[in-house]
């Protein structure tokens, strides 16, 4: 067990006054199976109200009616977070959801020629097959910070060779859904001693992580893609869903503005990490 301290500012500059202003915020981690949360916060100006989305996340809508200039985000808090490795259990939403695919999630020629030979080690041994792909598609694509942005398609990074955790978290399940396989899009904070693989404040990224969660067996299993390994008491899930439009920290629409500029940071500091003895604890890999 580990416990993580976060703090996520984000900060909007517009050029011309904002009328209005709407956006849903997913900036609020929810206590589970793997991760509790003790304390958080979310602060923002003009009116926020909470409300569960379709998937299950804690969500909030934040509404902005008087004219503006800046909008200041900050979330912070702490989670106490336990190992994924043992998977997530199904939920409230039938798997079977996450097999569709979306235009950020759908798999090129060149995606389907790339995936033949290790289709056949996904389908007879799903949890090694796509272990194998993760390690292919990360090679395929290094980590380029900058070189993609939030609006770029798994096809499209794929084409590029090259793209950030949430390019690597499409191509990823792309790949998973083409085969018949459940796969679902997550949204989060990492804490690690290298951030190599952290993505940079690009666009709406919002300087978060994303990995992916494939339906192996009877339990939601993660690929962190990015940094070739599992979820584990280093991630703190804020969000899932179909694809990143889906489970992104924040998403809206505003009146007027004209341009804008958006400054965004998160910082995940351990605060420590506490073995736990369970006797009924069992971990699978």
């Amino acid at each position: 067990m580990a416990k993580l301290k976060i703090l996520h500012k984000t900060d909007y500059r517009y050029s011309e006054a904002v009328r209005r202003s709407a956006q849903v915020l997913r900036l609020s981690p929810s206590s589970g199976a793997h991760q509790l949360v003790l304390h958080w916060q979310l602060n923002a100006p003009g009116s926020m109200r909470a409300f569960v989305d379709a998937y299950g996340n804690l969500s909030h809508l934040l509404t902005i009616d008087e004219a503006h200039q800046t909008i200041e985000i900050v979330a912070h808090g702490t989670v106490e977070v336990l190992d994924h490795t043992d998977g997530e259990s199904l939920g409230p939403i039938p798997a079977a959801v996450f097999q569709r695919p979306t235009p950020l999630t759908e798999c090129s020629p060149e995606m389907f020629a790339f995936l033949e030979p290790l289709s056949s080690m996904i389908r007879s041994r799903p949890l090694f097959g796509l272990t194998d792909l993760a390690s292919a598609l990360l090679e395929r694509m290094p980590y380029s910070p900058g070189a993609t942005t939030v609006a770029f398609s798994a096809a499209q990074a794929f084409a590029a060779a090259r793209g950030v955790c949430q390019d690597h978290t499409h191509a990823f399940i792309a790949c998973c859904r083409v085969l018949g396989l459940a796969a679902r899009y997550v949204s989060g904070y990492v804490q690690s001693s290298d951030h190599s693989h952290l993505p940079s404040n690009q666009g709406d990224s919002l300087a978060s992580h994303a990995w992916a969660e494939a339906w192996i067996g009877n339990r939601w299993v993660s690929f962190d893609i990015s940094n070739s390994r599992a979820a584990g008491t280093g991630h703190v899930k804020l969000a899932v869903g179909l694809d990143y439009l889906d489970a992104c920290p924040t998403r809206g629409v505003r009146l007027g503005g004209g341009e804008e500029s958006m400054r965004a940071s998160a910082e995940v500091q351990s605060l420590g990490t506490t073995p736990t003895y369970s006797p009924v604890m069992v971990q699978n890999q």
